[in-house]
């Protein structure tokens, strides 16, 4: 799976991308990651020097928003590097009110897909004309708004990657594919905490698979 991630700030993926799980992943070459930044694809600076990729909204209201053309010139460049025409692609961008993503969505992009594009929005939103003129696959990660796209991208990235055969060590590491319970216990046995002991459930330690899977099972 081929992540194509467009974002004015590639910097703010350094420590997620590269450490654990993610990282192997990426380093073991089950996944690639690649940046475009809209800023690159802005000719002209403004006054403060910068490569503007917002401006004031049509109709008023506050804040800014992101500009067409600068969005749109890095999902090309991201398409022009996919060189495979029996490549998949979904282009994705990110709103509050859209279609939740869940592992289930996550599963059948991994099996449908073999590049994403995913477009992170900042200010307060992206053009329209960019969903109009792509074809976006909206979607959100909750009925909450963020600073950015960076987070929700991030979220597809490792739960997306997740199902990828090989970065995980093993099949049954899928957390969601275990019928278990989320309450987990280790060492020590016994958890002396401000005078009190909190014991692991005895079942866990009988030795008892039967049991065990039984208990696991009735648990939420």
């Amino acid at each position: 799976m081929h992540f194509h991630i467009i974002t004015i700030f590639p910097e703010s993926f350094d420590s997620y991308l590269n450490e654990s799980i993610i990282g192997r992943a990426i380093k073991n070459k089950h996944i690639l990651v690649k940046f475009y930044n809209p800023r690159d694809f802005v000719k002209d600076k403004n006054k403060t020097g910068h490569k503007p990729v917002d401006d004031r909204p049509y109709g008023g209201g506050p804040g800014m928003v992101m500009r067409a053309e600068p969005i749109l010139k890095a999902v090309m460049k991201a398409l022009s590097t996919i060189k495979n025409k029996n490549k998949k692609v979904l282009v994705v961008n990110f709103i509050p009110d859209a279609e939740k993503f869940t592992t289930s969505f996550a599963k059948k992009v991994s099996k449908k897909y073999t590049d994403l594009i995913l477009i992170c929005g900042r200010y307060e939103g992206i053009d329209a004309r960019v969903d109009k003129i792509l074809r976006t696959k909206k979607i959100s990660i909750g009925d909450y708004v963020l600073t950015g796209g960076e987070v929700p991208a991030m979220i597809l990235v490792d739960c997306i990657s997740r199902q990828i055969p090989g970065v995980l060590g093993k099949y049954e590491s899928l957390e969601e594919e275990r019928i278990s319970s989320s309450e987990v216990y280790t060492r020590p046995e016994v958890l002396k905490y401000k005078k009190k002991n909190y014991r692991v459930p005895k079942v866990l330690l009988s030795g008892d698979h039967k049991k065990i899977e039984n208990w696991k099972n009735k648990k939420p």
